[in-house]
């Protein structure tokens, strides 16, 4: 290995590092809020990068579909829900109950049906637009996201004060679905979506691509984009009192329906940027987003499934080890980098302190 193959590999480990920063992010914030381990966030990196390749292809993906009837599931589910736990009342007043119902039961309708169908309207359109890139990337962006907080509606948030066990078991059965399902939208040929456009900028010997720039930018702003939010916002704040402690946020009014949903829905944004910023790099198919989301998985448990920062360099690790063992030794790199995770867990299991798991009310 000589000075420049160092250099394209390390430019190639930057780059995957920052996906894998980004996924090990999504899954510690799903885990700390829910203690639900998201297997399935592969597949909303699959989703978005097939989703778009398809509209940029002038076809709807059938991702479309499905957030229609997973919307209309969780409208139904919550509004039955709802009336089971309305008061049975006689004549309603203008203050009444009822009408408070008959108001949440408008709101529930309106983000779990109208949105997804005027998501699908943009959807129609944008595919007949091959020129607008921009639109058909946002479109992916809202077909994709609200996937996070109906998943976590219809699969674990009724079985919230499940075991850890039990919610992985879900999780891995929810996967094994959603891939299934992607076989069935896209088919079994890869995909790939067009190329941003960019400059082309010589440093030396390396060749950097618009497109390698834009996932390290993107990356590095969402980053610090949700570093404000846990900081700075009401929401963020609400996020980390029920990580540190789920009962103790839900006597002080914060909901943890509320932020099982919001952090969803945080790991559903962040594998649909990380699927289009992946997508004209590499070919993706109905399941690579799994083992993406795997050394992603890798840098989260370097973290301890609770440190950003840590998970973080993690994940960054596992890029550059992935990078020079795709060098070294190529047909067992990813046999290298899923091995660094046992002495991780050695180590952790050596010199952790056992602690029991909270019980529920």
């Amino acid at each position: 290995m000589n000075t420049a193959i160092a250099l394209w590999l390390s430019q190639d480990a930057v780059m995957n590092g920052a996906i894998y920063a980004l996924l090990a992010l999504g899954l510690i914030v799903v885990y700390t809020v829910t203690r639900v381990i998201l297997v399935p966030q592969g597949e909303f990196i699959s989703y978005a990068a097939l989703s778009l390749a398809t509209l940029q292809a002038g076809a709807v993906p059938g991702t479309v579909y499905l957030l229609i009837i997973a919307g209309v599931s969780v409208a139904l589910v919550d509004t039955i829900a709802l009336v089971r736990r309305s008061p049975n009342r006689g004549a309603a007043s203008a203050t009444s109950p009822r009408n408070d119902a008959s108001g949440a039961i408008a709101r529930i309708l309106f983000w779990n049906v109208l949105v997804p169908l005027l998501v699908a309207a943009a959807a129609w359109w944008s595919a007949s637009r091959r020129d607008l890139l921009v639109l058909q990337v946002l479109v992916t962006i809202a077909i994709v996201t609200p996937m996070g907080p109906m998943l976590y509606r219809l699969a674990f948030q009724p079985l919230a004060n499940a075991s850890i066990l039990v919610l992985l078991i879900v999780a891995v059965a929810v996967h094994y679905m959603m891939t299934g399902l992607g076989l069935v939208f896209f088919g079994g040929e890869g995909l790939r979506s067009q190329m941003f456009p960019g400059l082309t900028f010589q440093l030396g010997i390396l060749s950097i691509t618009g497109q390698s720039i834009a996932v390290v930018i993107t990356a590095v702003v969402l980053i610090l984009v949700l570093a404000v939010l846990f900081g700075r916002t009401l929401y963020g704040k609400a996020l980390r009192a029920t990580a540190i402690n789920r009962i103790g946020a839900r006597l002080v009014g914060i909901s943890a329906e509320f932020s099982g949903r919001l952090a969803f829905t945080l790991a559903a944004l962040i594998g649909a940027v990380s699927g289009i910023l992946i997508s004209p790099i590499t070919t993706i198919y109905y399941d690579t987003g799994f083992l993406i989301s795997l050394k992603g998985f890798v840098g989260a448990i370097i973290g301890g499934m609770t440190s950003y920062p840590a998970a973080a360099i993690g994940a960054v690790m596992v890029a550059f080890l992935e990078s020079f063992s795709s060098f070294w030794a190529s047909a067992f790199k990813e046999s290298i980098v899923f091995t660094l995770i046992i002495p991780v867990l050695l180590w952790r299991s050596l010199t952790a302190q056992r602690i029991e798991e909270d019980e529920e009310p």
